[in-house]
């Protein structure tokens, strides 16, 4: 006896669960320039690597004889695969059936891929691409009765955050849950003119607040590119699985892992002769820091998150000598580079991260503290300042600061824990204290200004005094910094630093004390 006829059986169905929602919305979707779900996993993962778990679940119909005459899958497949050959779990949505919604989906397969990723300890990546929720009102006519809603999985939603690698990417549009799941993961990605992300659509944003919207205007990549819902933002769906694979290409798999590292021919004693010349001796003068970044870090090793998103402050990853690092760095010429509560949050998330997946960080400090005004103190920067400097004396990864600039207030003074060895090294150009001389001058001198017959001639004579001490060179004297270096040394100093940070990071492997929230 054979098992043949049942295995012939078998797959058949599985051919007929891999026509997804039929031809006809198969043609639809790609008339929309969409791969269809299965396209997706196979661009995303490593040639002929994925495991699929879960085929047969869906909606069969049956002939008289009890033979399946016609299938048609639940509409989210999930399974096993690699990516640079490390194994990750993925979760994706196929819109081909019922438009991504859970009256066409069967919801024990998400709940499935999350515990997965849990239990296994692989990173998890969802291709999200449809609501993932309730789905439509007619769906209660089958159950005459509404419900308490729960959303699916969301223990191991939230614990997956601080065990394992979670990328998410909207690949179509995305309303309710299925923004939800976009946007709890640690890296999140939408594609120019193909994804939207919002709470509620369109009609039910028309219905609740009375005013006509597209879905681009609502929640489009325009909308998104700065609004801190999601990191990064790609052109098209190939760019969006590189940034996938690229982003875990710089985590371990699981927080029991160390980052892993990737040889290099970079070397490590390489000194940029334009980093000597890289900050102006005006003071007020703004400078680029991207290329500083690449004179530093390996060579085409950086990715930066969040670009849009509280732009005074460049966040992202990179090699030293093969390592990955995180890094913190100011833009000067986004308000001067100082704190404000979009870049506090953006600084806090990023902190966290590193912190879970015990990746060192490298901040480059520029800061000038928090920014003023009326209209920062309506965001309450100065509580979400707090909550970014918390977020770095709270992390017990290996961090190093390179001071460029200017170190001034409470937010220049909370870039690094100073209550610890704190190491650091400073560039000439530093410039630092509790506020900026040309402020606390006017306020320090402002009745001997007032009474002067010529106060400006007064000032500068108060400035020129100032100059000399201000010069970190003084601050060395009496070891209030450890080091003034030539920034032409700053990529083998960090080098070394990284050597001594991975061989300390085998006593951080494990759970973070806190867990990483959205």
């Amino acid at each position: 006896m054979s098992w043949q006829p049942e295995v012939d059986e078998l797959k058949r169905l599985e051919r007929l669960a891999h026509k997804m929602g039929g031809e006809d919305n198969v043609a639809k979707h790609h008339s929309k320039g969409k791969y269809t779900v299965r396209e997706r996993v196979d661009k995303l993962l490593d040639t002929d690597t994925f495991h699929e778990t879960g085929a047969l679940a869906g909606k069969a119909s049956y002939d008289e004889d009890g033979k399946v005459k016609d299938f048609q899958p639940a509409n989210f497949i999930l399974g096993t695969g690699r990516i640079n050959d490390r194994k990750v779990v993925v979760g994706a949505d196929d819109f081909t059936v019922r438009g991504g919604a859970s009256d066409g989906g069967i919801h024990e397969k998400q709940v499935y891929s999350e515990l997965m990723a849990h239990e296994l300890q692989l990173p998890m990546v969802r291709l999200v691409d449809g609501t993932g929720g309730g789905g439509s009102v007619k769906s209660l006519n089958d159950t005459s009765a509404t419900y308490v809603p729960v959303n699916p999985a969301w223990d191991h939603v939230v614990n997956n955050m601080g065990k394992v690698p979670v990328v998410a990417a909207a690949m179509g549009s995305t309303a309710g849950l299925g923004a939800a799941r976009v946007a709890a993961s640690h890296f999140s990605i939408m594609i120019e003119d193909t994804s939207q992300l919002f709470v509620a659509g369109p009609q039910v944003v028309k219905y609740g607040r009375g005013y006509d919207v597209s879905k681009e205007e609502l929640g489009g990549a325009d909308v998104h590119r700065s609004s801190g819902a999601v990191d990064n933002i790609a052109a098209s769906e190939e760019e969006a699985f590189e940034q996938i694979r690229t982003f875990l290409s710089y985590l371990p798999s699981n927080v029991w892992e160390l980052p892993p590292y990737q040889a290099t021919t970079d070397r490590v004693d390489r000194k940029d002769e334009e980093l000597l010349s890289a900050i102006p001796r005006n003071r007020r003068k703004p400078y680029k820091i991207r290329p500083i970044l690449e004179k530093v870090f390996d060579r085409d090793s950086i990715f930066e998150m969040g670009k849009y998103y509280g732009r005074g402050t460049v966040t992202g990853f990179a090699r030293l000598n093969g390592y990955p690092v995180g890094y913190l760095a100011s833009d000067p010429f986004i308000l001067g580079g100082g704190l404000t509560a979009e870049s506090s949050e953006k600084i806090e998330r990023f902190v966290d991260l590193c912190q879970t997946f015990h990746v060192p960080i490298v901040n480059f400090v520029d800061q000038p503290g928090m920014v003023i005004g009326v209209e920062e103190e309506r965001k309450g920067t100065i509580r979400k300042g707090v909550r970014a400097i918390s977020a770095i004396y709270q992390a017990t990864v290996p961090m190093i600061e390179i001071i460029l600039r200017k170190v001034f207030g409470v937010g220049g003074a909370g870039m690094i824990n100073g209550h610890g060895l704190h190491q650091r090294y400073a560039w000439p150009s530093g410039d630092w204290g509790s506020l900026p001389i040309e402020g606390g001058v006017q306020v320090a001198y402002r009745r001997e200004l007032e009474a002067s017959e010529e106060p400006e001639q007064l000032l500068k004579s108060l400035m020129d005094n100032m100059e000399d001490i201000r010069s970190p060179f003084r601050t060395a004297e009496s070891f209030g910094i450890e080091e003034i270096i030539d920034p032409r040394d700053t990529r083998p100093l960090l080098c070394e630093w990284i050597d001594d940070a991975y061989r300390l990071l085998p006593q951080h492997v494990g759970p973070s004390s806190h867990t990483m929230r959205p």
